[in-house]
């Protein structure tokens, strides 16, 4: 495993979306930096995106009240730019996703490192950083959150997916308890 880092610094533009049907669909991570002839992708989890998006309402909450001179975060964006695109080429599979922020230049680092199999040596997994502002991981956050809803729905009683050829509920059956 040959290792990098890359700081895309500042993006600008971060999305992350699911392409495949529901209950097959791989989630990805992309930014781009102007100076950059394709767009930098990692492939992520469902359930990293899902942090994710908890992670950033909870940041941009707490830089709110911390720094409540600076102007609210923005999250309008248009649907069309915010779909993966071609090409999907990701550079790894993030094992660590994680949130910084940098108040003298009022700026977001999403960072995504990759992932590490048993017996690789942490240090030579690659690296990712999106440099972003707060109103561009706010619309991440807003994106991200609508991208996970359009997966497969989730059973009332259990709360698990169900998938379009029926559920077996562990909860009918009474072998899952709360």
């Amino acid at each position: 495993m040959s290792r990098y880092e890359l700081d895309l610094d500042p993006v600008s533009h971060l999305t992350a979306d699911a392409l495949g049907q529901p209950g097959q669909r791989v989630f990805y991570l992309q930014g781009w930096k102007d100076d950059r002839p394709q767009p930098v992708t990692v492939i992520i989890e469902k359930i990293q995106l899902q942090s994710l998006v908890i992670g950033i309402g909870q940041l941009l909450e707490e830089i709110a009240r911390r720094q409540p001179e600076l102007p609210p975060a923005g999250s309008d964006y248009m649907e069309d730019k915010m779909h993966i695109s071609p090409p999907v080429d990701p550079l790894f599979r993030a094992g660590d996703i994680g949130l910084g922020y940098d108040p003298g230049r009022d700026m977001v680092v999403l960072q995504a490192r990759e992932v590490v199999m048993e017996g690789d040596d942490p240090q030579a997994a690659s690296l990712v950083r999106f440099w972003c502002t707060r109103s561009q991981v706010s619309v991440l956050a807003r994106w991200g959150a609508e991208a996970l809803q359009r997966g497969r729905p989730n059973c009332p009683q259990c709360g698990q997916p169900m998938e379009p050829e029926g559920h077996f509920c562990p909860k009918k059956n009474g072998n899952k308890k709360k």
